[in-house]
């Protein structure tokens, strides 16, 4: 999500952000390939960790969504807060984030179901720009409205009252506490309200109740963003360290929470936030070290030309078709190879396609702005 002033801009934020989207654009499929042609244990490994577990658990690829939330809470100080510095009125601000938060929710809705009219239970409501959306809207409404302590408050809050919520209560006929995906409360109160289907009948992954501690999530980049927007020359090696101690203490402390609460994406369980708020603030550490300290940018560029239109190559996907584009440009190319690596050498031609159509649109300083 662009939310950042171009004067103001992170080149770490936009080159991390790109990475992130980078794996969602399809660049996951080079490990399935090397995982099928080579057989060999150590790219089937690999590819396991571009699979999501089926409920409890985690692989690197659970980290995708939530590091894009965390993502938009980083450059919320430095666009919001910088309004905020600016004077404006909360009021204007408050309606300028539920604006885009609700634009998010319909987008999300869109690339559910397309722009066709439908009966009203064939519609999927739950989406990931809807979850990114409403978290988003509600950790900048926070931040606009209470101080530094009370966010801290709100995160801590969301975290542990969630835990209880689910600790102490259960769907109808199934034990308190209940962790399955019939049982849990959260599946159970999000059958009851949303309306529309949801994505697995009886549970959705990007449901109404599991995105209230998606909101911690963006509190957390928030928090991030706020330390390296305040950073200065004597304070930066203090404050980045203090950053990694915060990133592997949030590690450690969800694998441990992870025996009572376990991590798990499809509920956003307590745990999940912190051991992917744990790794997103690692990685945000890290680029913004490599690139905005040490100055080495040249190297993220390909990142960037992707992390500057990220909304647009998602959405793109459900109308653009990059396979055909690929097989009419590459298909040659894939001939040529042959088996086995030829289905490798595509997947990165379909790479280079939406690179390729990214970096025009860049180069046209054409940008998708929510």
């Amino acid at each position: 999500m662009n939310l950042t002033p171009t004067n103001q801009r992170l080149y770490s934020l936009d080159a991390l952000r790109g990475f992130d989207m980078f794996w969602i654009m399809g660049a996951e499929e080079i490990f399935f390939r090397l995982a099928e042609i080579t057989e060999a244990p150590f790219w089937h490994a690999m590819a396991n960790q571009f699979t999501h577990p089926d409920w409890h658990g985690f692989a690197f690829y659970d980290i995708i969504f939530p590091l894009f939330l965390f993502i938009a809470g980083v450059a919320t100080p430095f666009s919001v807060g910088k309004q905020l510095e600016r004077g404006k009125d909360k009021k204007s601000l408050t309606m300028r984030v539920v604006k885009r938060g609700l634009i998010l929710v319909l987008l999300g809705v869109i690339y559910n179901n397309g722009l066709q009219i439908m009966p009203l239970e064939e519609i999927r409501f739950g989406s990931v720009l809807g979850r990114i959306g409403l978290a988003y809207m509600f950790a900048n409404i926070i931040y606009i409205h209470t101080s530094k302590k009370g966010q801290m408050i709100w995160f801590f809050s969301i975290l542990i009252g969630y835990w209880l919520l689910i600790l102490l209560t259960a769907a109808p006929g199934f034990p308190m506490g209940s962790l399955s995906m019939e049982g849990n409360i959260v599946s159970y109160l999000d059958r009851l309200i949303m309306p529309g289907k949801l994505y697995l009948g009886i549970h959705d992954p990007e449901g109404l109740f599991s995105t209230i501690p998606a909101i911690s999530t963006a509190l957390l980049g928030i928090y991030v963003g706020d330390q390296l927007k305040n950073i200065s020359a004597e304070t930066q090696k203090k404050t980045l360290i203090n950053l990694v101690i915060l990133g592997a203490s949030m590690v450690v402390i969800a694998q441990i929470w992870d025996f009572v609460f376990p991590i798990n994406k499809n509920l956003w369980t307590s745990s999940f936030v912190l051991m992917c708020g744990g790794i997103s603030t690692l990685l945000m550490v890290l680029f913004y070290f490599i690139i905005d300290v040490k100055g080495y940018q040249k190297w993220s560029f390909f990142f960037r030309v992707i992390g500057m239109n990220s909304i647009l190559i998602y959405m793109a996907g459900d109308f653009i078709s990059w396979s055909y584009t690929t097989n009419a440009l590459f298909g040659w190319l894939g001939q040529l190879v042959g088996e086995p690596y030829n289905s490798l050498v595509m997947v990165f031609c379909f790479l280079a396609v939406e690179w390729a159509f990214l970096y025009v649109l860049y180069k046209q300083k054409l940008f998708l702005k929510v």
